[in-house]
């Protein structure tokens, strides 16, 4: 195990000129994948940008209406949906009403 081992310098420098094509190759694949990497990241942003564009707020509309006592009814029309809510009057007319309509 004492001998020395005699490497010529011509195998010396072929072994690096070989080892820096490969760290060459490694680097230029590196960065190929971070610019991969950051195309994706653009991409990804801007589909999630795009997704949340496709939603509306919707927009409500609140009217506020008299009530006529001798009927107790109020029609609204040209106001898109309508949402009926709780009669804030407690005359016996409604209360009459409601347990008609079997509320």
């Amino acid at each position: 195990m004492d001998e020395k081992l005699t490497v010529p310098y011509v195998a010396l420098e072929s072994e690096r000129a070989r080892h820096e094509r490969e760290r060459k190759h490694e680097r230029t694949l590196w960065f190929i994948v971070v610019i991969v990497l950051i195309l994706l990241l653009f991409g990804t942003n801007a589909a999630w940008i795009n997704y949340e564009s496709s939603f509306t707020d919707e927009e409500s509309t609140t009217v506020d209406l008299d009530v006529d006592t001798a009927n107790g009814t109020a029609n609204v029309a040209g106001i898109g949906d309508v949402f009926y809510g709780e009669s804030t009057n407690d005359s016996p007319q409604d209360a009459q009403a409601d347990t008609q309509d079997g509320r």
